[in-house]
């Protein structure tokens, strides 16, 4: 791997620790919030300052991107990660529910990028992902028995599937927009589609500190910052390597559960751990082949 290309990759790797603290962060949230209007809250803020950001940067140039069906097909594929997501936790737990949706998404990249742009992953990304979904499984479940609810399995497909679509389509956009722009746009445009939810939740514990907190927790640094360098680092790789390594997410929130809210780690969940990170060790040491091919 060339040093540009490990560089893309640990934006990647950041955009995806970052995301680890939103678990953290719900756990400290005030009784009311549910997740699904903290979901809409989290990209009304993070689009919002996205947008602020890259006006002010200069880089809202080219409005043509909102005639480009990759910026509405990314922000239905957020909005839509964010409902099958709670819902798949809500009916099977959060256990089974993140397996599935995280654990999946790679496979669906993959597809993606041998259907959508001719792309062939490779041996070593189908044995990387192998390795760190399997960590991810025993890191999540701990070696206990789940509750299997076929409903909440689909809505985890779903979300795999949604995140990416979402990854997709914003790499479809990357070649021609820079990142703020990017993913200030296609989250505005996720949150208006969830903002029917605002109006149906109550919001009353964003009156509070604590609730402010949160909120800007989720908005700015797990949302406008994690998905900007996030967008940043899939510009330089591929989509399905890109994905794989956002497998870190649960890593980092098993870690913070351990330090910040005294969780106990069990030995499979710590067994899980290492092989996610062996998995994405794998990845890192794949060597490019050829030039880099375009998304259509």
């Amino acid at each position: 791997m060339n040093q540009k290309e490990f560089r893309y990759s640990l934006m990647v790797l950041l955009g995806a620790i970052l995301w680890g603290t939103i678990g953290t962060a719900q756990h400290f949230a005030p009784e009311g919030a549910t997740p699904i209007s903290i979901g809409a809250v989290r990209l009304a803020i993070g689009g919002g300052a996205i947008m602020l950001y890259a006006f002010l940067k200069g880089k809202l140039n080219g409005r043509e991107i909102l005639s480009k069906m990759s910026t509405y097909v990314g922000a239905a594929g957020m909005a839509s990660f964010q409902l099958t997501f709670f819902a798949a936790v809500k009916l099977t737990g959060v256990a089974m529910g993140t397996v599935v949706a995280i654990g999946s998404a790679p496979i669906f990249a993959g597809l993606i990028s041998i259907i959508v742009n001719k792309e062939s992953p490779g041996i070593k990304w189908l044995f990387s992902t192998i390795v760190s979904v399997i960590g991810c499984i025993l890191l999540v479940t701990g070696g206990e028995d789940l509750s299997v609810d076929m409903n909440g399995i689909f809505m985890a497909l779903g979300a795999g599937l949604s995140y990416a679509v979402y990854t997709g389509a914003t790499k479809n956009l990357l070649g021609d927009y820079s990142p703020e722009m990017v993913t200030g746009v296609v989250f505005t445009i996720g949150a208006i589609i969830l903002s029917p939810f605002l109006l149906i939740y109550s919001l009353d514990w964003l009156k509070t500190a604590q609730g402010i907190g949160v909120a800007l927790h989720l908005g700015l640094i797990t949302t406008a910052f994690a998905y900007v360098v996030f967008s940043y680092g899939l510009s330089g790789i591929k989509l399905h390597k890109a994905v794989t390594l956002t497998l870190a997410e649960p890593v980092t929130a098993s870690i913070l559960g351990v330090f910040l809210l005294k969780e106990q780690l069990s030995t499979i969940s710590g067994i899980g751990i290492g092989l996610v990170f062996a998995g994405l060790v794998i990845l890192s040491i794949t060597k490019p082949k050829g030039k880099k091919k375009s998304l259509v």
